[in-house]
């Protein structure tokens, strides 16, 4: 891939030395993490999107879930230890993270914030999540993914 392709999380991950796997797709426009596993022929199991939320401390934080599972704000909440969680507006993602919906990535953010993985991500032998743009997801170990964005495992999904 040209130099000036890479995004912000494969220069990260080069530069931390961790293989990963390009998976791209055609998409003009945001589509749901569900279609982009099917476009891809992946489990859903195995499909992680990334999800930023914002404390009333003002810190941000990162979760990172099955495509096909939704965010539990209170396990969320336990797991950074904060009393209460909010969705980042989609208008503010770009400003926070420097990544657009739809590809926003766990790794290479424009400040490190503290990342929470779904449990379930320590049982895989690959993860895949998005590579920073849409159109673009990256295959990786999820102790990679761990080693990468300083994430920890938690329950964080609702039932």
């Amino acid at each position: 891939m040209a130099k000036d392709n890479k995004t912000n999380a494969m220069r990260m991950l080069e530069k931390l030395n961790i293989p990963y796997t390009p998976h791209t797709y055609e998409c003009e426009n945001f589509v749901d993490g569900v279609q982009i596993a099917e476009l891809l022929g992946e489990d859903c199991a195995m499909t992680f999107k990334t999800l930023v939320t914002v404390a009333r401390s003002g810190k941000y934080y990162v979760f990172c879930l099955p495509v096909d599972k939704e965010m539990d704000l209170k396990k969320c909440a336990r797991a950074v230890g904060e009393k209460a969680l909010t969705p980042v507006h989609v208008k503010d993602i770009l400003a926070v993270t420097g990544y657009i919906r739809g590809g926003c990535s766990p790794i290479g953010m424009k400040k490190p914030y503290r990342t929470v993985i779904h449990e379930s991500a320590e049982t895989l032998e690959r993860i895949i999540v998005s590579g920073g743009r849409l159109g673009l997801q990256l295959e990786l170990l999820p102790a990679d993914l761990i080693g990468a964005c300083s994430g920890e495992y938690a329950d964080i999904t609702a039932e």
